[in-house]
């Protein structure tokens, strides 16, 4: 699989929906982990990334902006979407950030956590389940899933799991929810695409953001993790402020 410009996948379409990437930073020291939610209507737009102490690290929390706008089922706008557990940070686009978290703690496997879970229950879309895990106890690895109904058949589940090894210094793997925009909106096919990652935190969060279209990003999380220190630096952006 070729490498390709991260700055140019992701200006591609207008709407990839939620999207997450895992690498290593490009001078090979530090694991990488982003995470950013889009919106179409007014509901999906009404959120804000916030970050909250629990039990002594940081959990990245979605949260409505406007409580007054939340319709439907909450749980999947609101949810924690990023959460660590010892050297290990879980990084999804749902609920299932705490499946894999207690999952993890019971001594399941990544994989295995999930397989109590499927596609988001918001017919026609059915949106995939994004989710991704890096740890960096050791030699440094990371694992993305996506769990998505069968070319919109709700019966029976598509789960794909992919671990990467040996990480490569400026590479990372990006997976998302939609192919592009539509109605339905038509879910994510093939493998994660591989993406250059380049210079240090503040350039990746920048590259990002300025990627995605302007009218429908809504927030952006980015961490930098030093895999020898286990030392996090993290950026959010809220396009709702």
């Amino acid at each position: 699989m070729k490498i390709v410009d991260l700055k140019s996948e992701l200006s591609s379409t207008t709407y990839p929906g939620r999207g997450i990437i895992a690498g290593l930073s490009e001078d090979g020291k530090k694991a990488v982990s982003a995470y950013w939610t889009m919106g179409r209507s007014a509901g999906s737009r009404n959120r804000v990334f916030v970050t909250e102490q629990e039990d002594g690290t940081d959990v990245i929390r979605t949260k409505a902006f406007d409580p007054s706008l939340i319709a439907g089922d909450p749980s999947l706008i609101i949810y924690a979407a990023v959460r660590e557990l010892g050297k290990k940070t879980i990084v999804t686009n749902g609920d299932q950030t705490d499946t894999i978290f207690e999952g993890l703690k019971k001594g399941l496997t990544f994989e295995q956590s999930l397989r109590s879970r499927k596609y988001e229950h918001d017919a026609p879309n059915y949106t995939p389940r994004i989710s991704s895990l890096l740890d960096v106890e050791g030699n440094y690895n990371y694992s993305l899933s996506i769990l998505k109904s069968d070319n919109g058949n709700p019966d029976n589940t598509l789960r794909f799991t992919y671990t990467y090894d040996a990480p490569v210094a400026g590479e990372g793997h990006y997976i998302h929810t939609y192919m592009g925009d539509g109605n339905p909106l038509p879910s994510f096919e093939g493998e994660p695409v591989k993406v250059k990652l380049s210079g240090d935190i503040d350039s990746l969060t920048n590259e990002i953001w300025t990627s995605l279209n302007e009218d429908n990003k809504v927030s952006l999380f980015v961490r930098y993790i030093d895999l020898e220190t286990g030392k996090a630096e993290t950026r959010v952006i809220n396009k709702n402020k």
